[in-house]
């Protein structure tokens, strides 16, 4: 990447932020003023605007599980029971409580997520929700285009929130699957003062220190700051893989009024690792072979040219200004540039389904699959609207009219080889007694640089008459993919999303919603038109309940997904694909979050899970139950002690062996003081060996094994 495209690049984004800044900015005197949010129901909570208030904010902290207000859904601070669409928010404290380690042990217990779609993934967190892979936003805009070879993996202790917004979502959020979105929250400045360290230990030598400090820097508290930093040298769960990282996350707000504010945000992370995703065949995993099962800690890669490192620079703002009660104006952009070199030998468990292609006798000697890809990635985003209230006679309008751009460049060399029976130079290993064979890796060479430039429009209202509440929902994007050298590629879409909702007295909420999703697919027909973007359509009907203290949130849906636009085989010309494919899915879900007493806490969910024949199988059955009891003491001091179960039922995909049904146990402890806290974490206590899931293409993938980490905190 030139430096002279970089600072292009940067300069038209900066130069478009500027720009709308200016525009909306300009003549604020000039909205009239209009009639506040009378009438609305008092259970409802007011926009936080000071700190420090009961009111919960949909970006800072949360005292306990229950988190009442998000912000993806409608990117307006809304209630989730005025919103219709499922959503579940994770709080910093029910993180810190399930000893997470990473994103996808953070969504443990989140309901309609499986978290464990590729097992013990080192590279990257994946989730599968709703039949599909979800589009992940930091802070509402996207990290990364294509998976993992272009992004890290999150730290969890640099985030105060994880929002899950299932079903399509690409009306506020362009393109994107089905699936939905998970957007992380970052930790920002906080007025009041807290500052912490901690160290913990545990399994596979994990070494980490932490530091979290944030509060205002001038007594008038208009300039507040926050530096997050950690340090972690690790092991994996697989042999000479290791999760060594440092992270540096600082942020300063500026707040010059009451009505103004500006918040930078930087991140700096670099990840020393490898994969442990060794692409284990059937046989040896969830089949017989004569040798035994492979064991997890199995490694059959070159232990001086595997690796997944990955360095991550990122810079941005948030800015807000409001006009006056009823006319808001924000702006979020970054600015990130992420390396990753990744190389890997992996099981060939593809030519002969099952594997043990090069040895298919003694089902030993095990084909291998050389690849490495240099990434460097450069994403410039910005989002900008304008939120206001108004009514227009008994009905209230509540209104987002925005715009946002994503700029991405991404450079790639790459390598591959193949295994020595099928044309290529990697030798065979033993996978039951590795002795690592010597090895020539091959060569890279440069693939065409490719951008991706999306711009997008949206207009939402949300509305309110009396205790009915609509949500409609239009937007415009505009998609193009550029590569060096080849054709570019533009696809543009119109979505729509519209749900309607009563809001009973009692703190039910019955709904139903309609919202779509749009994917662009690369490649061009037989007659050399583009083809044209998958179209994810979702009717969903649910009931939302909580209680009128606040302690007890309920959420359940019903949910018919359809997409069509899949490429199939056309029966007339095997060599070519047509845009005929139609896939549905269906399912169930219901989470349950309650602060039973003042000392019990509990998180509770199931989803069941329909997926069409022609996609990746999931279980159709899962659960989670997580509860934490304060032993002694009170308001989280004291001793405390948390349990959890997490249950996936059976499943096939394909022609694959079954996927057996596991059951899942965590545990921890943990004393707290005004100054300490010190916990004991637990995942998987029992060390149930299991194998997270199989593909018809002919893999295996493990799951995790016991981890425990001991921690302590120190708080001043």
């Amino acid at each position: 990447m030139s430096s002279s495209h970089y600072r292009a690049d940067k300069a038209s984004v900066c130069r478009l932020s500027a720009l709308t800044l200016a525009l909306l900015s300009v003549g604020s005197t000039a909205w009239a003023q209009t009639t506040d949010n009378a009438g609305t129901q008092t259970r409802t909570l007011a926009p936080i605007v000071v700190q420090g208030q009961d009111a919960q904010s949909p970006l800072g902290p949360v005292d306990g599980y229950i988190a009442t207000r998000s912000i993806s859904a409608t990117k307006t601070d809304t209630p989730l029971i005025e919103t219709p669409q499922s959503v579940t928010v994770v709080t910093q404290e029910q993180i810190e409580d399930t000893g997470a380690q990473s994103l996808q042990d953070a969504l443990n217990y989140a309901a309609g997520v499986r978290t464990e779609a590729y097992g013990v993934d080192s590279r990257s967190d994946n989730f599968r929700i709703r039949g599909a892979s979800p589009s992940i936003y930091l802070d509402g805009l996207r990290t990364n285009y294509n998976y993992y070879t272009s992004t890290t993996r999150t730290e969890p202790y640099t985030l105060e929130r994880v929002e899950v917004l299932r079903g399509p979502s690409s009306m506020l959020y362009g393109q994107g699957s089905t699936a939905g979105v998970i957007n992380m929250v970052s930790k920002r400045p906080q007025e009041e003062a807290h500052h912490e360290i901690g160290i913990s230990y545990g399994s596979h030598n994990r070494r980490q220190i932490q530091a979290d400090l944030t509060g205002a820097i001038d007594e008038d508290g208009k300039w507040l700051y926050r530096l997050v930093a950690l340090k972690r040298k690790s092991n994996t769960q697989v042999d000479y893989v290791r999760d060594d990282r440092w992270v540096l996350a600082p942020s300063l707000t500026w707040r010059p009024s009451a009505s103004t504010s500006l918040t930078l945000l930087a991140l700096l992370q670099e990840d020393k690792s490898g994969s442990t995703s060794q692409f284990f065949p059937w046989e040896g995993v969830a089949t017989y072979n004569p040798n035994g099962q492979l064991p997890t800690n199995r490694f059959i890669g070159d232990p001086d040219w595997d690796r997944y490192n990955s360095k991550r620079r990122a810079i941005g703002w948030e800015f807000e200004h409001k006009f006056n009660d009823n006319w808001t104006v924000r702006q979020n952009t970054r600015f990130s540039k992420n390396e990753v070199d990744y190389r890997s030998l992996y099981g060939d468990s593809f030519t002969l389904p099952g594997g043990w292609a090069g040895d298919p006798i003694n089902k030993r000697m095990l084909g291998r699959i050389a690849y490495g890809s240099i990434k460097n990635v450069f994403m410039a985003s910005a989002d900008q609207h304008l939120e206001g209230k108004f009514e227009t006679g008994a009905l209230k309008h509540h209104v987002l009219v925005g715009f946002d751009a994503t700029y991405g460049r991404e450079e790639e060399r790459s390598a591959y080889d193949a295994p020595n029976y099928n044309g290529g130079t990697v030798p065979l290993i033993d996978a039951y007694n590795p002795v690592y064979p010597a090895y020539t890796p091959p060569s890279f060479s440069e693939l065409p640089t490719i951008r991706q430039r999306d711009i997008g429009f949206y207009l939402q209202d949300q509305m309110r008459y009396q205790n009915w509440i609509f949500v409609a929902g239009l937007r415009y994007d505009r998609s193009t993919n550029a590569p060096d050298g080849g054709q570019d590629q533009t696809s543009t879409a119109w979505t729509n999303r519209f749900g309607i909702m009563y809001a009973f007295e009692n703190g039910i909420s019955p709904y139903v919603s309609y919202s779509e999703s749009f994917t662009p697919v690369l490649g061009r027909t037989s007659a050399g038109s583009p083809y044209v973007p998958l179209r994810g359509k979702q009717i969903e009907a649910g009931l939302k309940y909580e209680s009128l203290d606040g302690n007890i949130l309920v959420n359940t849906a019903v949910y018919n997904l359809k997409e069509e636009n899949r490429l199939v085989s056309d029966p007339a010309n095997p060599t070519q694909n047509i845009q005929a494919g139609k896939t549905t899915n269906r399912g169930f879900e219901i989470e349950v979050k309650a602060k039973v007493t003042r000392k019990l806490n509990v998180l509770a969910n199931y989803n069941y899970t329909d997926v069409d024949e022609q996609l990746e199988a999931l279980p159709r059955h899962q659960a989670a139950l997580w509860g934490k009891y304060q032993i002694t003491g009170e308001e989280q001091n004291g001793l405390s002690a948390g349990a959890g179960v997490r249950w996936f039922g059976a499943f096939t995909d394909g022609n694959a062996p079954r996927t057996p049904s596991v059951t899942l146990v965590d545990a921890m402890i943990a004393y707290e003081t005004p100054d300490w806290r010190l916990a004991l974490n637990a995942n998987n206590i029992f060390d149930k060996v299991y194998v997270s899931t199989c593909l018809s293409r002919g893999d295996c993938w493990y799951g995790a094994r016991r981890s425990i980490v001991a921690s302590a905190t120190y708080k001043f």
